[in-house]
């Protein structure tokens, strides 16, 4: 896990949306998109299209969408973080 994605999952315990997650680490957009991706990728992360509507695998486009999606770290994601 690099320090980028630690600090992103450090962020997601609770779902927050992009513009949040963006604001509270100052990140530049496109870097944390790529972030973002890759934390899905491992499935350490799952995208909501609501605050309280998951989304499924298919139905997810991080290449056009992610913007407008809500992100919560999965248990995975938690248990890789807490272990570091």
């Amino acid at each position: 896990m690099t320090d980028q994605e630690y600090d992103v999952l450090d962020e997601l315990y609770f779902v927050i949306s992009f513009a949040q997650l963006q604001a509270e680490l100052d990140t530049d957009q496109e870097m944390l998109k790529e972030i973002l991706k890759n934390l899905l990728e491992k499935g350490w992360i799952k995208c909501f299209a609501e605050a309280s509507v998951e989304l499924l695998p298919h139905e997810i486009n991080m290449d056009t969408s992610f913007q407008k999606y809500f992100y919560l770290a999965t248990k995975a994601g938690l248990l890789v973080h807490n272990g570091r």
